[in-house]
């Protein structure tokens, strides 16, 4: 009898986490890749699969969307205490590209090796994904509720700002968000190992703050002529020294009250202070500290370059793709800065903006998820962060909800976890998935 169908037997006593393995592995075997410019295969076979999934179950989903092939789910369940503010808690079913040639291991094979999935989407998010499916699915055999009404959603788009997603899904059925006043998604709740003065101790990370987004594209403009005539109006060389100007800018380091807290926390656990040399502090978080070093400051990296059709002309444009990050209150400051970097022949070009978020590290849906990994794991600690990235709750933070990322594992010491969001040879230990689904289905039935 092979893994997945041992998963199978029993159905109506299976837990969420005698699943959870199979339903992320299948998931990572739909290729769902977004590039951002409408070619990838879309989320559609993987919405599919989870419409089957729920009616495998008894549960009726919804599938929307926004463009042919650009699927989200939605499904609600109604609460012990209808009473109660709602809760959303959301995933996204698409991944970005991955390029075979650079892995160990197919990134569409979802094969289990040395105890973990490997795949795309196995860290960003299908694991969380395959976590909340698996909740939903006991929830529907068992005729168990969670604590509030809770909207669970599986959105499109993510990886390219969620405008054919969770923004188009907020702005075209809002409806299905009656009452939701909290939600929770991905990246946070996982853990990392830090040295102490006694040895070493597990710390989850619970996301409480995310930066903002700003997508930009300069356009330097300028004369064109042949390549063998001097040009003091080059525009690829006035895009160059634009570039410059930015990379080297120091951004002013600033600190959020989630970025404060932890770094405080952090020294009392490991002795080591939280001066102003940062870097012994950032090290005792291993993999996690290139996340937590961005959210120091302001933001402001180059990721495509485009110019020029033929090696002796000189072309009249010349532009680059610029991501920025910006703390809360700061996209305009970051706005202007850049502006006035970009020089007088640049033109700065908004391609996609989205707002910071900043949560409090309190009241009773931090406490719950606190309490849920505690029940597992009762000698960890618990921090608060920010996410130098972003994630699907910018759009339901237009409708007032607060959201957190709680995508609870517990993982090994030595698995250098962080730097695979996005990377290669993405990979998520079975153990950690079935912890996972473990404190989730916790955390609905007592928040």
């Amino acid at each position: 009898m092979s893994h997945a169908d041992a998963d199978r037997t029993s159905p109506t006593t299976l837990a969420p986490e005698d699943e959870v393995a199979r339903i992320c592995a299948e998931l990572i075997r739909i290729d769902s890749s977004n590039y951002g410019d409408g070619s990838g295969p879309g989320e559609r076979k993987a919405a599919e699969y989870v419409m089957a999934e729920l009616a495998e179950a008894g549960l009726e989903g919804t599938l929307l969307e926004s463009e042919p092939g650009r699927a989200t789910v939605v499904v609600r369940i109604d609460g012990e205490d209808g009473s109660r503010p709602g809760l959303a808690v959301h995933g996204h079913l698409d991944v970005v590209p991955a390029s075979a040639a650079d892995w160990q291991v197919d990134p569409f094979a979802a094969e289990e090796r040395d105890g973990c999935i490997w795949g795309r989407g196995a860290v960003d998010m299908k694991d969380m994904d395959a976590m909340i499916l698996a909740n939903i699915r006991h929830f529907a055999r068992t005729g168990t509720k969670p604590a509030r009404d809770t909207t669970f959603v599986f959105f499109a788009d993510e990886e390219a700002g969620g405008t054919l997603g969770s923004h188009w899904f907020v702005d075209h059925h809002p409806q299905w968000f009656d009452g939701v006043t909290e939600a929770v998604s991905e990246v946070g709740g996982y853990s990392v190992t830090v040295p102490t003065p006694q040895g070493e101790q597990r710390a989850y990370l619970l996301q409480t703050a995310e930066k903002g987004i700003a997508w930009l594209r300069l356009h330097a403009h300028g004369r064109a002529g042949h390549g063998s005539v001097p040009n003091d109006e080059n525009a690829i060389v006035r895009l160059a020294a634009a570039i410059g100007r930015i990379a080297a800018h120091e951004w002013p380091r600033e600190y959020i009250a989630s970025v404060r807290e932890l770094l405080d926390t952090l020294g009392t656990m490991t002795g080591i202070p939280a001066g102003d040399d940062l870097e012994p502090l950032l090290g005792a978080l291993g993999g996690a500290q290139g996340f937590v070093r961005g959210t120091l400051r302001d933001t402001a990296n180059v990721t495509m370059l485009e110019s020029g059709y033929k090696h002796n002309v000189i072309p009249q444009t010349a532009s680059a793709a610029l991501d920025c990050r910006f703390l809360p209150g700061h996209e305009e400051s970051l706005m202007a800065t850049i502006r006035e970097l970009a020089g007088e022949h640049v033109e700065v070009e908004v391609v996609h903006r989205d707002v910071a978020l900043e949560a409090p590290f309190s009241g009773d849906l931090v406490e719950s998820m606190k309490q849920s990994l505690l029940r597992e794991d009762p000698s960890a600690a618990v921090l608060p962060y920010c996410l130098s990235g972003g994630t699907d709750n910018k759009a339901l933070g237009r409708l007032g909800i607060s959201g957190y990322g709680f995508a609870p594992l517990r993982l090994p010491a030595d698995l250098d976890f962080a730097p695979m969001f996005h990377g290669i040879d993405e990979r998520v230990p079975v153990d950690s998935l079935r912890f996972g689904a473990r404190v989730l289905g916790d955390f609905l039935r007592t928040c």
